[in-house]
């Protein structure tokens, strides 16, 4: 099996995992002090939200493929955008990390001389994402 059908699949599972998010919850009524307090800051996974992260997909999908294809340069598009894009404040404090981190290793590809760095940082651009969708509570096999 060829790596190109490998990384469709991952980019598959991925795709499906970020449209089954599970619904919010409302806290249950407490006193409001108490509740700001014990309960960390989450993300909306709203219909917009869910876009944006399709659009990570959609660009880490376009990277892997030119990557696999052995084209550098076309995998420098997606990389620039992944590591400059901007974000719209509604993510986490606690998964800012992971961002910052996925962003990083977007630039190691968008700067990198040679397909060898460039993969293996395309490879940490997918742990950073696998480390957020677990944070997140988001299970990309399922």
């Amino acid at each position: 099996m060829r790596i190109h059908t490998l990384w469709a699949i991952a980019a598959a599972s991925c795709l499906v995992a970020c449209g089954k998010q599970p619904p919010v919850e409302e806290a249950p009524a407490e006193e409001p002090a108490v509740a700001a307090e014990a309960m960390p800051a989450k993300a909306v996974f709203d219909e917009v939200f869910v876009d944006h992260m399709h659009v990570h997909a959609d660009n880490m999908d376009e990277l892997m493929f030119a990557l696999d294809d052995g084209d550098l340069e076309a995998a420098r598009k997606p990389a620039v955008w992944l590591s400059r894009h901007g974000s719209d404040g509604r993510i986490p404090d606690d998964w800012q990390p992971y961002l910052a981190a996925m962003r990083e290793a977007a630039r190691t590809v968008e700067n990198a001389t040679d397909l060898e760095t460039a993969r293996a940082a395309a490879e940490q651009i997918s742990v950073h994402c696998q480390e957020c969708h677990a944070a997140a509570g988001i299970n990309a096999t399922e």
